[in-house]
């Protein structure tokens, strides 16, 4: 078996990205796939592995980790997709759905001029079963986990996936793998594992966020979480509502604009760029991945953004 890949990525955040709806996959270990495929040293190397799906009339994405593991939802996986899936449909406008939830999707103003951007509006629930540390609790807003951490006061967000957010003087990154190991420890507090965010206030609506993502370890970006984060800044009112909030990261850099009427939704708008393309070839539970090309365009685009961050 043959099938086409393109990989991506959002703020930063590498993805393999294969349209399901174009090659049927079926028979395919998507698990394993995922695995190899993700592995730096041996493969193409990413954060995850991205489908492009449909059901019914609409498309939909499936993330899985390098671990092998499915994620419900990815905020910066979501973008790349929805490039893909905006080819078949035709509209500026459209909704995807993830993990068994729906979002809205628009093509929204370029973050950096020409530089492929989409937003996605994900709604926010404080009280999930994800959250064994709150269990009965309508939301955990600036609370300690003392088992996690004795100093450090959570915020506990699900925006499709769950997450705890704390607000640091300092990223240490090595505190942060620390707390993500620990994570995986505590069965109690976290029966399905979370994803742990450490965020600085750099100024007015401006913060940097580094996360530890459940099934991936610490990477450069994560959507969800830099969503998470933003929405807890604004509860613990570190940053305002109906404000764009601008969200760094190792990465890049997104915006978030947090919504309280209608209900807690957040807004998260990035780009959704390409890096290369190759072809996997599948045969007996063996892959070969073969890179036919470079992006060469949009690479540089993405790097003159970058500077453009840090001048």
């Amino acid at each position: 078996m043959k099938f086409d890949y393109i990989k991506c990525h959002g703020s930063g955040n590498e993805f393999v990205m294969v349209d399901a709806v174009k090659h049927n996959l079926d028979g395919i270990d998507l698990a394993e796939f995922s695995r190899f495929v993700c592995n730096r040293e041996e493969s193409v190397g990413a954060d995850g592995v991205l489908l492009l799906v449909k059901e019914g009339d609409m498309f939909g994405m499936r993330m899985f980790n390098p671990d092998g593991s499915e994620a419900e939802m990815c905020g910066n996986g979501i973008r790349c997709v929805a490039r893909l899936a905006e080819e078949y449909v035709g509209a500026k406008e459209f909704d995807m759905f993830s993990g068994g939830n729906t979002y809205g999707i628009v093509r929204a103003e370029d973050i950096h001029p020409a530089m492929p951007t989409y937003g996605v509006d994900l709604q926010v629930r404080l009280a999930s079963p994800d959250f064994g540390f709150a269990e009965g609790a309508e939301q955990f807003v600036s609370q300690r986990i003392e088992r996690l951490d004795s100093d450090l006061l959570w915020t506990a967000i699900n925006v499709g996936n769950p997450h705890i957010v704390a607000e640091v003087e300092e990223i240490d990154y090595d505190h942060l793998s620390r707390l993500g190991e620990r994570v995986l420890e505590l069965k109690e507090e976290f029966p399905k594992g979370i994803n742990v965010s450490l965020v600085k206030v750099l100024g007015e609506n401006r913060i940097f966020v580094a996360t530890y993502e459940r099934g991936a370890g610490i990477t450069a970006s994560c959507g969800t979480a830099m969503t998470s984060s933003a929405t807890a800044m604004a509860l613990n009112k570190r940053c305002d509502y109906e404000a764009t909030i601008e969200v760094e990261n190792r990465g890049g850099a997104v915006r978030c604009i947090c919504h309280s009427e209608g209900g807690l939704h957040t807004q998260l708008i990035g780009n959704a760029s390409y890096l290369s393309y190759g072809r996997v070839v599948a045969e007996e539970g063996n892959f070969v991945c073969v890179e036919l090309g470079k992006a060469e365009a949009e690479i540089e685009l993405y790097n003159d953004f970058l500077r453009s961050k840090n001048a």
